[in-house]
């Protein structure tokens, strides 16, 4: 389902104890949204469930960013990032999410599982421009080759500091 909501230069903030839960089917369809998501994406649990999970994605985000979660996720890994999220009435809102791999009793992954919190506002200062610079890249390419050109520019950045995603993540 093509998300056809306006982003508005308006922003929705989380409040310190608030955690936004959700879960989520092998194919990203949501399967679980807590009280807290449904009233900061503005969103009734009708409206959200069956839904993949990218009904929330703004547009200020790059691809990039997001093939990276997924990439880490579907290898059963935990995955911290920021994210810029759209609310269904244009507004946005960010989060700092933990996503991982919810599994059986197996250990087969069977879908995912997401909780996102407040955001500091200095990492937020930190990302944003990150994310700009991999969104201008992505779009002076094809989107055959966008993400490739998009990636390399984060994996750069990352090696001259000396740091792995995760470290930069959790360090700013």
């Amino acid at each position: 389902m093509k998300n056809l909501v306006t982003p508005r230069n308006e922003e929705r903030k989380l409040r310190d104890g608030d955690f936004i839960v959700s879960r989520t089917d092998l194919q990203g369809r949501i399967t679980y949204a807590n009280r807290i998501f449904m009233e900061i994406a503005d969103y009734s649990e009708p409206e959200l469930l069956g839904v993949q999970h990218n009904i929330i994605r703004h547009p200020d985000m790059p691809r990039a960013a997001f093939k990276l979660v997924w990439d880490k996720l579907q290898a059963g890994e935990e995955v911290f990032a920021y994210v810029k999220n759209l609310a269904s009435n244009g507004a946005f809102y960010w989060v700092f999410a933990n996503l991982t791999a919810d599994r059986d009793e197996q250990g087969n992954i069977t879908g995912y599982y997401s909780v996102r919190r407040k955001p500091r506002e200095s990492a937020i200062a930190v990302i944003e421009p990150v994310y700009r610079e991999m969104l201008r890249i992505e779009s002076q390419h094809s989107s055959r080759d966008q993400m490739d050109h998009s990636t390399a520019y984060l994996v750069d950045a990352l090696t001259q500091m000396g740091k792995s995603y995760e470290e930069f993540i959790l360090e700013i």
